[in-house]
């Protein structure tokens, strides 16, 4: 039932893509280097929920609806770009000043961090159709029934989640010791612009996406 060559072909690929630049890379590293390490690991784990939410759905078939469906896959991603767009307004023009100074801003609750990460997941539609068109590629033959197929396909998604908070990990851990530089006044400003025009990009490039 287990296929280790099958296998070993998806860690690596799914390794490749975990490790790929998009919106939750940068959301985990922006939260690590302005706001600290608390706020970088609520964002990522409200991210992984969103990869868990999304499997969970895969599994049941709601994957298999956005991919045949316009109308669901046009509803949810007007609400993922729209929502991007906005963080990334925020970031851009609103940028903060400082961090950990009087009078400057304190960084969001680890609600608001959680959340955060949350619906910029759940709110991207692509991921829902990357795991539908992605994950059986990896299921094995002898996997044939749906209750098994529905199994390993979120076996799968476990691992991926997996992998991902080991890069979160280290995206958080190699911040850490430039926490003082990117701190600076200069730097905060600068980086929330640049997050924020990768994110306004994204966005659009989401408003942009076909089923």
């Amino acid at each position: 039932m287990f296929d280790p060559a099958l296998f070993a072909a998806f860690l690596v690929a799914i390794t490749i893509l975990t490790i790929t630049p998009g919106v939750d890379t940068a959301m985990v590293l922006r939260s690590a280097a302005a706001e600290g390490a608390r706020s970088a690991v609520f964002a990522g784990a409200g991210i992984l929920l969103g990869c868990l939410i999304w499997g969970a759905a895969v599994s049941l078939g709601f994957g298999a609806l956005l991919r045949v469906s316009e109308l669901a896959y046009t509803a949810v991603k007007w609400a993922g770009a729209a929502y991007l767009v906005w963080l990334g307004a925020q970031m851009l023009f609103k940028p903060r000043h400082s961090l950990g100074e009087p009078g400057a801003a304190p960084p969001p609750s680890a609600a608001v961090a959680f959340r955060r990460g949350l619906l910029t997941n759940l709110l991207n539609p692509k991921i829902g159709v990357f795991y539908v068109t992605f994950l059986p590629q990896f299921v094995p033959p002898s996997v044939s029934e749906g209750a098994n197929v529905a199994g390993f396909t979120f076996f799968l998604v476990g691992v991926h989640v997996a992998l991902t908070i080991v890069w979160f990990a280290g995206l958080i851990l190699a911040t850490a010791p430039l926490g003082r530089f990117l701190r600076r006044p200069a730097v905060v400003r600068t980086m929330d612009r640049a997050v924020g025009a990768i994110f306004i990009g994204f966005g659009l490039k989401l408003a942009a996406s076909r089923v």
